[in-house]
């Protein structure tokens, strides 16, 4: 199994831990100390190594961070895990914040009269430590970057990572590094810049090809990498994660040691681009010792990284058939044997034995996303050997889960029905079905971005008084991370959206104790087909790119217009076209009863 339901932090661990580090702050003269949940690579997930923030707290989500003083500890937490946090965190000790509504500059301002507050300048952006000491101006506390004070009383913490790396191949990929690095060479040669700090370990592995194993369910690779302007590169990478056909692969990239890169950073001619969003501040500190002129500039790779390419594109889509059939031959069997005497383990080793049965499956995609009744409310719920539930009838199930493939990665949501299911269940679910409909229908002007599509999934439960705590989608990796930036579909996302970029479409809903309601399709952004009448005027569409029945029990069909029934019964009828060849018999059956107009 790839997945674990292992107890990975308990509450109780969290007080002891608490006040040795609050004895180590005293020692060295701190009042306070902030924890977050990244890496010095800025990724989104990390290694055992750096998993700082649920070995001190207990809280395992993968967004949010801690800031411990004398008096208080806060997590700071966004909507997707103000639930779970309540169940992983002693209460007593730890303080869940609502963040972002809560900055926390303007918390430290409430809770801390004056003192020194450390933090890891290799675990912190340069923007985000900018707004907290924006917040501080003019009162007592200030910011100070310290050594790690986690590491320094962590007895046990695990070694960093050091996985085998190996060669993306260009069938997949669709350009070769070489003419990558090309590209953005010349992209910082023309504004003006001698090279660029690369430090996002998804950045890393897509600009020269390669895929690894230092996070888990991400094929990422930790390291860092120098651009120039003249096409010269520099990877700073553990040698011992490299084959000989992986160093053959890099071919005239330098090859040096991580620990190099900070010495390296000083010895370039300015000016160098680095990322205020995704680098660490330690960068910026580093370049302004060495008296190295550095500008703020975007990632590199980023908007090419989000604009798939049409290898990559079809790499996604058989993929997600490859996915999907593994789904039906899943949902079949559910339906065939739930409620039963099944639990949630149950359901996700089920799962993840079909994924397996393609023989293609490299990781799952993230852990899967399993809860049943109550625990369907937790948007980021992780079953474990503790928490293991049940299938009850009457109940919702939510079953958020994904692989990753060597063309391809996917994130797919259904919420399932056991049994009848509640009526107000079933009219949230009709509303969230909605919004997941108006997003796969959209067709919009070119150069608005995800904030201005956000709002479609929320139209229908907004008339119903209701709404969900998370973006309507984050954009994905062609075999990457499940979570990739820079688009989104989300309020707070001004990245205009781009032909080949790949996002998520899941609207929800959430009633915290009672259940859950997710569904996810991907989709990726086109040219929108021209119509008969319309202006010249250039217009993006979706592509969906996943197909997977839709329960047809959860639908209350008279809730829905002509025009979203038309589309429900479309997608299905392509869902049966798609995938009825690739699955068994049995699963075929279940196919096209599930797949039937309604």
């Amino acid at each position: 199994m790839f997945q674990s339901f292992a107890v990975t932090a308990r509450p109780e661990q969290g007080p002891p831990r608490l006040a040795a580090l609050r004895a180590r702050l005293a020692a060295e003269g701190l009042a306070g100390f902030i924890v977050p949940r990244a890496d010095v690579h800025q990724g989104e997930y990390v290694a055992p190594h750096d998993e700082r923030l649920g070995w001190l707290t207990g809280f395992t989500g993968s967004a949010g961070f801690c800031i411990v003083l004398p008096q208080v500890a806060g997590v700071f937490i966004d909507g997707r895990y103000r639930v779970q946090v309540k169940g992983q965190v002693d209460l007593a000790h730890y303080t869940p914040v609502p963040w972002p509504e809560v900055k926390p500059g303007d918390w430290l301002r409430e809770n801390l009269t004056a003192g020194v507050v450390g933090f890891d300048p290799w675990l912190h952006t340069r923007d985000e430590i900018g707004k907290i000491e924006a917040a501080l101006a003019g009162t007592g506390v200030t910011l100070k970057p310290v050594a790690n004070m986690v590491d320094a009383i962590w007895p046990d913490q695990p070694a960093p990572p050091c996985g085998k790396v190996v060669v993306h191949p260009l069938d997949y990929a669709g350009e070769s590094s070489s003419d990558k690095r090309a590209r953005l060479a010349a992209e910082l040669a023309r504004a003006g810049q001698a090279a660029c700090a690369i430090t996002l370990p998804d950045s890393i592995s897509w600009l020269f090809n390669i895929r690894g194993s230092d996070v888990a369910r991400n094929p990422v690779v930790h390291g860092f990498a120098i651009l120039k302007a003249d096409g010269a590169v520099t990877l700073f990478i553990d040698p011992a994660k490299l084959s000989d056909e992986v160093r053959a692969h890099l071919g005239d990239a330098a090859l040096a040691l991580p620990g190099d890169f900070a010495r390296a950073l000083t010895t370039l001619a300015g000016p160098v681009r680095v990322d205020a969003a995704t680098a660490p501040l330690a960068v910026w500190q580093i370049l302004e010792a060495a008296g190295v002129a550095a500008v703020a500039g975007q990632d590199p790779c980023l908007l090419p990284k989000a604009r798939k390419n049409a290898a990559e594109i079809a790499g996604m889509r058989e993929a997600h058939l490859r996915d999907a059939a593994a789904m039906a031959e899943f949902l079949c069997w559910l339906d065939a044997n739930a409620p039963g005497d099944l639990t949630e383990v149950d359901v996700v080793t089920a799962l993840e034995g079909y994924r397996r049965a393609t023989n293609s499956l490299r990781e799952i995609s993230f852990e899967t996303i399993c809860g049943s009744g109550p625990h369907g409310a937790i948007m980021h719920y992780r079953v474990t050997e503790e928490t293991n539930r049940a299938l009850a009838a009457g109940e919702l199930l939510v079953v958020d889960s994904g692989g990753q493939y060597p063309d391809g990665t996917t994130d797919i949501t259904r919420t399932i029905a056991l049994g009848e299911p509640p009526a107000e269940a079933r009219a949230a679910f009709t509303r969230v079905l909605q919004g997941m409909i108006a997003i796969s229908r959209a067709r919009w002007p070119r150069g608005l971005a995800g904030r201005d599509l956000d709002g479609f999934a929320r139209y229908h439960l907004w008339l119903a008084g209701q709404d969900f705590d998370h973006g309507t989608g984050h954009g994905v990796g062609a075999y990457l991370s499940v979570h990739e930036g820079p688009q989104r579909l989300s309020r707070i996302s001004d990245v205009p959206l781009e032909a080949g970029m790949i996002l998520s479409n899941e609207p929800g809903y959430y009633r915290e104790g009672a259940f859950g309601i997710r569904i996810e399709n991907l989709v990726v952004v086109e040219q929108a087909p021209e119509l008969p009448g319309a202006d010249p005027r250039p217009m993006f569409s979706f592509e969906t790119l996943t197909w997977v029945p839709v329960d047809r029990r959860l639908i209350d069909a008279d809730a829905l217009s002509r025009a979203e029934r038309d589309w429900l019964n479309a997608y299905h009828a392509e869902v049966r076209d798609r995938i009825g060849p690739r699955v068994s018999d049995a699963a075929r059956a279940w196919l096209i009863a599930a797949t039937a107009p309604i």
